[in-house]
C-alpha cells in the first residue's frame, strides 16, 4: 500500500502529513509524541492501510510541519489541538478513530472532548490520562510547574540531549536489535534546529495543562463511552501501567493489552500492535 506525502495550509501554518489507504474507509488519524514526527508510524501504516485511511500528521512545531516563531505561535497544548483539530476539517475528516501516544494523548484527547460525535474509536498508546499513570520520572518537570524558574528550566534541557532520546528509545526493550536508529537520529535532528529547544521547554511547563485537563478527559469517557483499547508498552519509565489499568474506572469495556517493550513500543512490536488494532476496530467500527 503506497504512503503519500503531503503538506496542507491550516490557517496560516504548513502541516505536513502522511496519507495511505482508501479514502473510502474508515478513517485513522495517527497522533505522535515528544520528540518525534509522523515518521513514528513509518511501520504501523502498512499494518493498517490496506483496510483503513490512515492520516498522521505532524504536530506544529515537530517534524516537518511548519515551526513558527514563538513570538508567532504560542507553543501550549491547547494551540497544538487547535490546529490540529482545524487540520482534520481542512483534510475532509469528519468521522475518525485516534491513536494517540504521549504528546498526541492531550492533543487527540482535547479534540474528542470538543467533538465527541466524530470520534469513533481511540487507541492509546502509552497515552496517559490519569495521575496514577505518571512515573517519577516527571518529578524534574513538576518542579518546573511549581517553580517556572530560569535555573528550573535550564535543569530540563538534559530531556533534549541526544542520550535521553536514546534512553527513550532503549528503555525496557528486551532485544535492542530490533530498535532502528533512524527514529531516534531523525528526533535528535529536529531538535537541534535552532529555537526547537525553547519550544520544548515551553511545552514542558505547559504539560501541566494536560494533567489540569484529566478530569475533563475522564468526564468525557464517562459520559460518551468511545471504544478504547489501550496498547502499552509495559516498561515505559514515563507513562506506567497503572496509568493503562485506569481507562476502565470510567470505560468499563475498554481492552488493554500489554507489550514487553518500553516507551516507543512501536520501534519493536508495530505488527503486534497493528493485529491488536485490526481485530479491535473490526469490532467496532467495521
Amino acid at each position: 500500500m503506497t504512503t503519500h506525502f503531503r503538506t496542507v495550509d491550516v490557517d496560516g501554518i504548513e502541516i505536513f502529513y502522511r496519507e495511505a489507504g482508501d479514502r473510502g474507509r474508515p478513517t485513522i488519524l495517527l497522533l505522535h509524541g515528544f520528540p518525534s514526527s509522523s515518521h513514528m508510524f513509518r511501520d504501523l501504516i502498512p499494518e493498517l492501510a490496506d483496510c483503513y485511511r490512515v492520516i498522521a500528521p505532524d504536530l506544529p512545531g515537530f517534524g516537518q510541519s511548519a515551526m513558527k516563531p514563538r513570538d508567532a505561535f504560542s507553543y501550549t497544548f491547547e494551540n497544538i489541538a487547535n490546529v490540529i483539530d482545524r487540520f482534520t476539517e481542512v483534510a475532509g475528516l469528519t468521522r475518525f478513530a485516534i491513536y494517540i501516544f504521549d504528546y498526541g494523548a492531550p492533543v487527540g484527547l482535547r479534540i474528542a472532548a470538543k467533538h465527541p460525535e466524530r470520534i469513533t474509536a481511540i487507541i492509546t498508546q502509552n497515552g496517559n490520562s490519569y495521575l496514577e499513570g505518571l512515573s517519577d520520572a516527571f518529578n524534574p518537570v513538576q518542579a518546573y510547574w511549581a517553580d517556572p524558574s530560569e535555573k528550573n528550566r535550564a535543569g530540563l534541557r538534559g530531556f533534549l540531549a541526544p542520550q535521553t532520546t536514546l534512553f527513550q528509545y532503549t528503555h525496557g526493550v528486551t532485544d535492542l536489535s530490533r530498535v532502528s536508529p533512524d527514529g531516534r537520529n531523525l528526533d535528535d535532528f529536529y531538535l537541534a534546529r535552532p529555537g526547537a529547544d525553547e519550544i520544548q521547554l515551553d511545552l514542558f511547563l505547559d504539560y501541566a495543562s494536560n494533567v489540569a485537563a484529566y478530569p475533563a478527559f475522564q468526564a468525557y469517557f464517562h459520559k460518551h463511552q468511545p471504544p478504547l483499547l489501550a496498547v502499552w508498552g509495559k516498561n515505559d519509565p514515563f507513562f506506567i501501567e497503572t496509568g493503562a489499568e485506569a481507562f476502565r474506572r470510567d470505560l468499563p469495556k475498554a481492552e488493554i493489552r500489554f507489550f514487553d517493550t518500553g516507551h516507543f513500543a512501536l520501534e519493536t512490536h508495530a505488527g503486534e500492535i497493528g493485529a491488536a488494532i485490526r481485530q479491535f476496530l473490526i469490532s467496532h467500527v467495521g
